[in-house]
């Protein structure tokens, strides 16, 4: 069995191993990281030589952690990392250079039709009818993204998104509400096979899935890194939010994840504040004082127009993957119009959570 990890913000881990009468052997873990002293290589391995099969992450990495020589030192590598890459290893899990990857990048769109085709595309992926797909949206409208389970009174103030013009939807994932505007927001869809992310936890796979977006940003010059549990800062503040959807297969077989994130090229803060409801238990959670101050806009980062960031988001997952410019099917548009009618444009699905 064969299972690689690349550490968050460190460098990839690489398992092989055997299990026989349940318990993991001929353990060898490899990788471009750096470790001291030389030793330390074959203390991991032989702590996790005879383990049982069934060990969790946590109890894995406990189980490295104790056998590591006196002064160890670990440079883009953790415990939990190889860990990681074991439970990857055991559940046979893929990664991203096993599948031809798609691109669509259409022209804008309604905000409500944006929520319909994250649905589709994924189930679509989830029935192996579509490719792994990277969908990089432009908005038609000014929108407020409520999660699945806010509510919408406690969120959106209703008399500030009638005053400026913003649509209001609820999306299927949970999470936070965002703002959106054309032309100061980049947001983009990962509709992912179930297996790629094998062998992560929930909170593992955002950081796992952000990773290639963190690379983008520091070839433009961001050092940005995840912060538990959806977001991607930097060094000035918030840049983007996250946030996930798990869809079964057909017949309750393996399915897919959808994984969004919204990142703020430039943002108007006042009229943020004007159509969201930020609390101040939320604010006083991310440890600042003024929600002016949570999300710090890409524009004043990268100096660069909004298209230009888009374009190197792009070329740096192509170059780390591959990536096949593709387009939604009249199928799919189908679908995902009906949706529009019956859910996503419709009050029962937006108050559903009043």
């Amino acid at each position: 069995m064969h299972g690689e990890y690349k550490v968050p913000g460190g460098k990839l881990v690489v398992v092989d191993l055997d299990v026989e009468g349940g318990v993991l052997r001929h353990v060898r873990v490899a990788g471009d990281f750096f470790l001291e002293p030389d030793e330390a290589i074959g203390a991991i391995d032989n702590a996790l030589e005879g383990a049982p099969a069934t060990t969790d992450a946590t109890g894995l990495a406990a189980r490295i952690t104790a056998a590591l020589p006196k002064d160890t030192v670990m440079f883009g590598l953790t415990a939990e990392g190889v860990a990681i890459a074991v439970r990857r290893a055991l559940a046979q899990a893929t990664e991203w250079g096993d599948y031809d990857w798609q691109l669509i990048h259409d022209q804008p769109q309604p905000p409500a039709l944006h929520m319909a085709l994250d649905e589709v595309i994924t189930a679509e992926v989830a029935a192996g009818r579509r490719a792994p797909t990277l969908r990089v949206w432009e908005w038609d409208a000014p929108a407020v993204i409520i999660g699945s389970f806010q509510s919408l009174r406690n969120e959106v103030d209703a008399e500030g998104t009638a005053r400026h013009g913003v649509t209001v939807v609820r999306r299927i994932s949970g999470g936070g509400a965002m703002f959106a505007e054309p032309q100061s927001t980049i947001t983009y869809s990962l509709a992912v096979p179930e297996a790629l992310v094998s062998g992560l936890s929930f909170a593992d796979s955002y950081a796992y899935l952000d990773d290639w977006v963190l690379g983008a940003l520091g070839d433009m010059g961001i050092r940005a890194w995840y912060q538990p549990l959806n977001d991607i800062a930097t060094e000035v503040g918030k840049v983007a939010g996250a946030a996930q959807k798990r869809m079964v297969g057909p017949d309750g077989g393996p399915g897919a994840v959808l994984h969004h994130v919204t990142m703020s090229y430039d943002i108007d803060a006042a009229k943020m504040l004007d159509v969201l409801r930020i609390g101040k238990e939320k604010l006083s959670d991310k440890g600042t004082k003024s929600a002016k101050k949570r999300v710090d806009p890409l524009r004043r980062q990268t100096g660069l127009p909004r298209e230009e960031v888009i374009a190197r988001m792009i070329g740096s997952f192509r170059d780390r993957y591959g990536l096949t410019r593709g387009a939604v099917t009249d199928a799919e548009l189908a679908r995902a119009e009906e949706l529009v009618r019956t859910k996503f444009a419709h009050e029962e699905w937006t108050a559903r959570v009043p």
